[in-house]
């Protein structure tokens, strides 16, 4: 077939840069706080949102016109081998070091489980070859466990154990595809592990399950060897009205009652914290502070909308505060930057695939450069040291360490006649400091 696109190899152009197929600030090659750029933000492009969405809305249908989908070829396994022809030419042309997909994203769906697993295994061998061939590797697989009609109830909570059951061996046939391709992590997603309405639900009971679905996941990652991370993505709603894996914070106490806080991290994306009343920062800061920080999907929300637009990032502040945070938690380690971002229903054109990824690599580019320059400033940091310095006190640390009993402080504060003098926590100060850097 012809190519898809209309250029091999997306170029670095420099800040002075005005063509649209060029980057204007990432260059993976430039070094950054002693590492490669590439190596810091390890981009992944997303197969769902790239090649798999027809660009329709609740409202209207495709508008895509893509020539693996099925009203231009009929052959499902031809189309899903083309659309891997068509995937690994875009990675190639971003030079993205990674990709990441779905099941249900990359083979036909069958008439069955097992047919389903024959086609990933077919698209798996394909990508093997491809994988060699340009070098791509793979950030993290997952399974599709909320698209199909039989999940509509929630895959591991759904009232029926058959279902239960099925998702499980979906899960086990992914995780087999991700050690197969080498992948990094291991990603689950619940899009509908939650619940419509408590008149028909049994939270108890769907929370156990939820934990056993996890408990199995982590038990199978250790028998098979599996060395990446096993990531749960937090989302508070939509599709259903009330996920359990709402936040950071819900998701780290579910771990902490089934024993997993130390096998499972997390993977956090902007339109996801928005939607739960948080900024990215704060999600990212609080898995850092827990010891469950793992990768994040990069998109943003439409602030006047009430759902996840999954929009390219473009807010340059916003990114260099999530990469200020990623920093001072030590970076990624298996982790990375995956774009979980779709083009807008009216963006047709095959390069605009291109020109959407370029803005997005350059605005996290520009977001880490400035995360790194305000670190190496050094003044939030001196700031932040400075507020808490009573608590390096031998004062601060009895009160902190348990030395001292209630009985113990109030006398403190008698003889000592403490009356504390507020202080200002300085807030527009420490944001015009942020300012000279975005």
């Amino acid at each position: 077939m012809t190519k898809f696109f209309s250029i091999d190899k997306i170029p670095f152009k420099g800040k002075d840069n005005t063509d649209p197929l060029a980057f204007s600030h990432y260059d993976p090659n430039e070094i950054v706080m002693g590492k490669r750029m590439e190596d810091h933000l390890r981009f992944a492009i997303a197969y769902w949102h790239s090649f798999a969405w027809p660009g329709g809305d609740p409202f209207g249908g495709q508008t895509f016109d893509r020539p693996w989908f099925p009203d231009r070829i009929s052959n499902a396994m031809d189309a899903a081998k083309i659309k891997a022809d068509i995937a690994f030419e875009m990675f190639t042309a971003l030079g993205a070091p990674y990709f990441c997909f779905h099941d249900a994203d990359v083979r036909p769906e069958g008439r069955n489980f097992a047919e389903n697993t024959d086609n990933l295994n077919a698209i798996v061998d394909v990508f093997e070859q491809k994988m060699d061939e340009t070098g791509m590797k793979l950030l993290w697989g997952t399974a599709n466990l909320f698209s199909d009609r039989r999940f509509m109830g929630g895959a591991a909570t759904n009232p029926d154990p058959d279902v239960f059951a099925f998702s499980a061996a979906t899960i086990k046939t992914c995780m087999d595809a991700t050690q197969r391709l080498n992948g990094e992590n291991y990603v689950l997603w619940g899009g509908r592990e939650g619940y419509e309405t408590l008149l028909n639900t049994d939270l108890t009971r769907e929370l156990d399950q939820l934990g056993r679905m996890l408990n199995l996941v982590v038990e199978y990652k250790h028998k098979i060897g599996f060395k990446g991370a096993i990531l749960v993505e937090p989302k508070p709603q939509e599709p259903t009205k009330h996920q359990y894996d709402y936040d950071v914070g819900t998701v780290y106490g579910f771990l902490k009652k089934h024993g997993l806080e130390g096998e499972v991290q997390m993977n956090l994306e902007q339109g996801h914290a928005i939607l739960a009343g948080h900024s990215f920062e704060h999600e990212i800061a609080l898995a850092q502070s827990l010891g469950i920080f793992g990768s994040i999907d990069m998109n943003r929300n439409d602030y006047q909308s009430g759902w996840d637009t999954d929009q390219f990032p473009n807010n340059v502040p916003e990114v260099a505060l999530a990469y200020y945070h990623i920093l001072k938690g030590g970076g990624f380690t298996s982790g990375g930057t995956n774009f979980d971002a779709k083009l807008r229903r009216q963006s047709i054109d095959a390069d605009d695939l291109l020109v959407s990824h370029i803005g997005g690599m350059d605005v996290c580019a520009r977001g880490l450069k400035a995360a790194v320059a305000m670190i190496e400033d050094g003044t939030l940091d001196a700031e932040l040291q400075n507020r808490y310095a009573g608590w390096e006190t031998k004062q601060g640390k009895d009160l902190k360490s348990g030395a001292l009993s209630l009985e113990q402080i109030e006398t403190l504060v008698r003889d000592k006649d403490i009356n504390p003098t507020p202080r200002s926590g300085r807030q527009e100060y420490l944001e015009n400091i942020v300012n000279r850097f975005v």
